[in-house]
C-alpha cells in the first residue's frame, strides 16, 4: 500500500513559516549579548527558533551568520556616510556619532554595549575574518568624520593645524569606551556626561550643542 503523503517523514531543516529576516534578528541580539566566538550554534539555534541543519541551509555556518548579523547591527553604511556629511559641523557629526551609539548601547530592549565592539574582541585564528570585518567598520566611521572634519578646517571652521585624524580617533576610541562602561551596567545619564565632556574639548566647541 502506498503511503500517504503525511506518513512521509520529513528531512530536519528548515520549518515551515520559516521567517529569514526574525531569525537574524534574533541572531543578531544572540551575538550581541555573547560575543562571536562563546555564541554556540546550540545558543543560536534556542534563539532563532530553528534547528542546526536550518540554520546552515540558510546561512551556509556560523561565520557567515555573524558576518550578516553585523550588517544588520550596522545598517546601511551610505546612509551613515550622508548623516555625517551632511551634519552642520563636525563637532555636530561627532555629538550625532557619541550620543547615537549612548542610545544604542542602553536600550531597554536591546542587550548592552556594541556588538562592533565586541567582535573586536575575538582572538583566535578562525575568527579572523570575523575581527576584519569589524575593524572595516570602525575605520569607515573614522575615515566618514575624518573628511567632516578636514572640510570643516578647509572652511576656517577648525583652527589651523587640527589634526584631523586625531580628533576622529577621539570620537572612535570614545564610542568603543562608552560601550565598555555600558556592558558594566553604566546608566544612560553617566555616558551622555562623558560624551558631553568629550565635546567640550572639540576645537568647534561653540558650534557644537552639548546640552
Amino acid at each position: 500500500m502506498e503511503k500517504d503523503d503525511t506518513d512521509i517523514k520529513r528531512k530536519p531543516g528548515r520549518p515551515r513559516g520559516f521567517d529569514r529576516d526574525a531569525a537574524l534578528d534574533a541572531a543578531m541580539r544572540t551575538f550581541w549579548a555573547h560575543g562571536y566566538e562563546t555564541t554556540s550554534i546550540s545558543d543560536l539555534t534556542a534563539a532563532m527558533g530553528i534547528n542546526a541543519p536550518a540554520l546552515y541551509s540558510a546561512f551556509g555556518d556560523k561565520k557567515r551568520l555573524f558576518l550578516e548579523a553585523l550588517a544588520l547591527y550596522r545598517g546601511d553604511p551610505e546612509a551613515e556616510a550622508e548623516a555625517i556629511s551632511a551634519a552642520p559641523t563636525a563637532g555636530d557629526a561627532a555629538r550625532m556619532i557619541l550620543f547615537g551609539a549612548i542610545e544604542r548601547f542602553t536600550g531597554d530592549q536591546t542587550p548592552k554595549g556594541c556588538l562592533i565592539a565586541s567582535s573586536l574582541a575575538t582572538g583566535s585564528p578562525a575568527s579572523e575574518d570575523v575581527r576584519a570585518e569589524a575593524a572595516t567598520i570602525r575605520q569607515s566611521v573614522a575615515e566618514n568624520l575624518r573628511q567632516r572634519i578636514a572640510r570643516d578646517a578647509r572652511d576656517g571652521i577648525l583652527p589651523d593645524g587640527a589634526d584631523t585624524e586625531a580628533l576622529a580617533g577621539m570620537i572612535v576610541c570614545t564610542v568603543q569606551g562608552l560601550s565598555a562602561l555600558a556592558r558594566d551596567g553604566a546608566p544612560r545619564a553617566r555616558l551622555e556626561r562623558i560624551a558631553t565632556a568629550v565635546l567640550a574639548g572639540w576645537p568647534d566647541r561653540e558650534a557644537v550643542s552639548v546640552a
